[in-house]
């Protein structure tokens, strides 16, 4: 028991470590930014391939048709879908649009007027500062959304460890690889909606203790195999949106699409490959 407790420590701590130095890559390299969300989006979307809908199915498989867990990933990414573009962007929608119209009818009012010139102006910022929280809760919902999928790795390793040692190495190993790719991820999900530096680290943190929250979590209490399996498909459609409507889009606006698109497909083959070695 004090040995599976030491375990469970150790592997909290790398989990820790490698989720931060993922972050700690991403705030180094800013200037590559668009290369490496373009790298992040085929992670993300590697993962929820070949990592999560696979294990959603192996562990939910014995009580739920094949499709029934797909459709779960369906499902997912309609979710995430609403609530990204009727809770977070429609929070604004009606300052944007008020905004446009005071604007316009200042524009001609006013033409001349110095005065209310500058009033336009500090309409203008308003705006920004409008367009920038709604990006900001937007990278906050993804930041989220990957801790609670950290979590819930972490979960895993404690369940799969339950099992047994062997299988408990094995699914530590995967989920190791990828905690970089977390890391990474989270933090650029911030920067690239107006997030800032400090808002990057306080959500890289929190995706960093996560799946040791989660692996310590198991050993109080135990989740059903299928219900966990379940969770996974849900968190597959949320990446795959995330991946595909948002971080894609964003890696090759206003720069090379070549190179952004060899990085999404790197960022794919990288985590294929290293899931696949991993034997999971």
């Amino acid at each position: 028991m004090l040995c599976h407790n030491m375990s469970i420590i150790l592997i909290s701590i790398c989990a820790f470590i490698f989720t931060v130095l993922g972050g700690l890559f991403a705030l180094r390299f800013k200037d590559k930014l668009h290369l490496i969300i373009g790298f992040s989006a085929g992670a993300i979307l590697g993962v929820a391939f070949f990592d999560l809908i696979p294990e959603a199915i192996e562990l939910a498989g014995d009580s739920f048709e094949v499709d029934k867990i797909v459709s779960l990933v369906a499902v997912g990414f309609l979710l995430y879908m609403l609530v990204d573009r009727f809770v977070i962007s429609h929070s604004h929608k009606t300052g944007e649009y008020c905004e446009c119209d005071h604007e316009h009818k200042h524009e001609h009012t006013h033409e001349h007027s110095h005065e209310h010139a500058d009033a336009h102006d500090h309409k203008h910022s308003h705006g920004e500062i409008l367009e920038n929280n709604k990006q900001s809760r937007k990278g906050s919902l993804g930041a989220l959304s990957l801790s609670v999928h950290s979590f819930l790795d972490g979960i895993s390793i404690g369940i799969a460890f339950q099992v047994s040692n062997e299988v408990g190495i094995i699914v530590t190993t995967a989920v190791l690889i990828h905690k970089f790719a977390d890391g990474l991820t989270t933090v650029n999900m911030i920067l690239k909606n107006n997030g800032g530096k400090e808002r990057a680290l306080k959500w890289l943190a929190i995706n960093a203790i996560a799946p040791a929250v989660g692996v310590s979590s198991t050993l109080f209490f135990t989740i059903p195999k299928t219900a966990l399996g379940l969770i996974l498909a849900m968190f597959a459609g949320f990446f795959i949106y995330i991946a595909s409507s948002n971080m894609i889009p964003e890696s090759h606006h206003e720069h090379s699409t070549k190179w952004t698109t060899v990085m999404t497909v790197l960022g794919m083959a990288v985590l294929y490959v290293a899931i696949t070695l991993a034997g999971v």
